[in-house]
């Protein structure tokens, strides 16, 4: 009896959980660049009371045995590259990847690399190209301080028009940075993810080259999630948590039927 209280309660908490998961979709709907993330659940072990296999008679073996589960948990919370929507403007800084599984670079306060897929990028005060967060671009670019206009290619060549001259002046080639497992980036925060032993080194090259996606400017990209899916998804988990919870009272009801039975 008490062993169906624990894997109900399991239940309960693996429905937060992808509760939570849910949540964290629908409240980034609008950062730009966000990729949802599902919750993946497996059984816990199981309790053996009979083998299956076991023989019975010297002709015969059991066929399924006794196998009692003991609940559930959530396993995974990957994330999902697909692309989002694309997000036309007028800031020739707003730079978007035009296929999957490709990131920007920019060097954090530490010095490491990290990856990101939101293209809005700002100037500071010296002229760097940085990211909304302050984080510099890698590699590095630096727009001159008498620049009329900034031009990118959809092959990465940053491209600067200085006052009085016709001819483009080239600050920088952006590189992009693309994982054999994408899912394997730890997520830090500020739309930021970092290189893991699961997500394997990052392979650089520039844009439309390697098969490398390629770029565009005035462009943005918007977060992949469908509020519709993750609404429907928010319902499920609703009602298995309300589910397990029925297992609880119903667990609880048959307890208290044998705790009265000496009465």
């Amino acid at each position: 009896m008490l062993r169906s209280l624990w894997t109900s309660a399991s239940g309960m908490i693996a429905q937060q959980t992808h509760l939570d998961v849910v949540s964290h979709n629908l409240a980034n709907v609008n950062t730009q660049g966000y990729k949802k993330r599902r919750a993946d659940f497996e059984d816990l072990m199981y309790q053996i009371y009979r083998e299956p296999g076991a023989p019975v008679e010297p002709n015969s073996v059991i066929p399924t045995g006794i196998q009692v589960g003991l609940g559930t948990r959530v396993i995974a919370t990957p994330s999902f590259g697909v692309q989002g929507n694309f997000q036309v403007t007028d800031n020739p800084l707003d730079w978007v990847i035009t296929g999957d599984g490709a990131y920007f670079q920019v060097t954090q306060q530490d010095g490491t690399i990290a990856y990101t897929r939101a293209g809005a990028w700002q100037l500071d005060n010296d002229g760097n190209i940085v990211s909304e967060d302050g984080l510099l671009l890698e590699p590095a670019m630096t727009v001159p301080n008498n620049a009329e206009s900034i031009s990118l290619s959809n092959t990465g060549l940053v491209s600067v028009r200085i006052a009085g001259e016709t001819a483009l002046q080239e600050i920088g080639q952006l590189e992009l940075a693309r994982f054999i497992n994408p899912a394997g980036l730890r997520a830090v925060g500020d739309r930021l993810f970092v290189e893991t032993d699961a997500s394997g080194a990052p392979i650089v090259a520039q844009p439309g080259t390697d098969g490398m996606p390629e770029v565009r400017q005035n462009v943005i990209e918007m977060s992949n999630v469908q509020v519709v899916e993750e609404m429907v998804e928010m319902i499920v988990a609703q009602r298995a948590y309300e589910a397990n919870s029925k297992g609880i009272q119903t667990a609880d009801d048959l307890l208290r039927i044998a705790n009265g039975l000496k009465r």
